[in-house]
């Protein structure tokens, strides 16, 4: 005997994937903890435990390197395996929330440093609150998820070259130049001395001051860290800026109007440059004898527009005139 059974309403589905804001928020929070491992539990961990037994300090260099690098690798893997299939935008999510967290802490440690005790006090915790539902209100609304989006599709986060065999000429004259910005700064800073040995993080309240390098890094010193993390980011943004979509088929169209142009043979460029400099001297040359002959010319008595020109009796009597007094 057959039965009917009647089917469920509700779809079955495989699994649900974290809503934008969600993923972003975990996300940005085991980039911070990924962060705090690279740059603070190594290099701490690494001074107390490991430097002591190596006598060798270009092999000390080499090995903490390498552990960084593995490190590093390894929590950009995990991370990619624990995101699975991320919501699109998720990226750019991560980096706005970082960012966010950023500007709200030091905005509200400007206020409290600058405004002491209880009051202090109280209006940087307004601040945070504040700013924090603001973000909150942001990254939940369409706005903010159209921005995540926008930034991830920009390419910012990813290595993915975008119409990569178009434009390389072009290309890689931008990234040389953003280098070439990025580099001369980096050396400004050195030269001029505006990067400490030590930084610290001055803090309100009388809390003792952060510091930002620990351990192994502090060894190294701050003045190459930080110069080596602003050529590093440079370098960064140089080879992404040019794969932006936008700005990336501006370059090719800017390199195909330029393989339309017809330049000049060596030969023809060496004449063109001689006939240009006789016709600037021959042209010089002119307006120096018109000037000279309008000059004589409306400077004699007979027409009076401009003052004669003193002759060397005139300026003979004005020095003994002047010796005089």
């Amino acid at each position: 005997m057959a039965t009917a059974v009647e089917p469920s309403s509700v779809p079955s589905t495989p699994g649900q994937t974290l809503s934008l804001p969600i993923a972003s928020l975990l996300g940005a929070i085991y980039v911070c903890a990924a962060l705090a491992i690279v740059f603070y539990l190594i290099p701490v961990t690494w001074a107390q435990y490991v430097t002591p037994s190596l006598a060798n300090r270009p092999a000390d260099y080499l090995f903490w390197f390498i552990a960084e690098c593995a490190v590093l690798v390894t929590l950009v893997w995990f991370g990619g395996k624990i995101a699975g299939d991320a919501p699109r935008g998720v990226h750019g999510g991560i980096f706005l929330m970082i960012s966010a967290a950023i500007t709200i802490f030091f905005l509200a440690r400007a206020f409290a440093m600058n405004i002491e005790g209880p009051a202090g006090m109280a209006i940087g915790g307004l601040v945070v609150v504040g700013l924090a539902y603001l973000a909150l209100r942001f990254f939940a609304g369409p706005t903010g998820k159209r921005w995540m989006v926008a930034l991830e599709e920009q390419g910012w986060f990813s290595s993915h070259q975008y119409k990569r065999s178009l434009g390389v000429k072009v290309r890689r004259l931008t990234i040389l130049g953003i280098l070439l910005v990025g580099g001369s700064g980096a050396w400004s800073l050195y030269i001029n001395g505006l990067v400490p040995t030590q930084m610290l993080l001055a803090m309100p309240f009388g809390i003792q001051p952060i510091p930002l390098m620990n351990g192994f890094l502090l060894s190294i010193g701050a003045k190459v860290v930080v110069l080596v993390l602003i050529i590093a980011v440079t370098l960064w943004i140089g080879f992404r800026s040019v794969n932006v979509p936008d700005f990336a088929e501006f370059l090719i169209a800017t390199e195909a109007e330029m393989n339309k142009v017809s330049w000049s043979t060596r030969k023809r460029l060496a004449q063109d440059t001689v006939v240009v400099l006789i016709t600037t001297l021959l042209m010089t040359l002119f307006l120096l004898a018109v000037d000279l002959f309008w000059g004589w010319l409306l400077s004699r008595n007979t027409v009076g527009v401009l003052p004669a020109r003193p002759t060397s009796a005139d300026k003979g009597a004005q020095v003994q005139q002047e010796q005089k007094w």
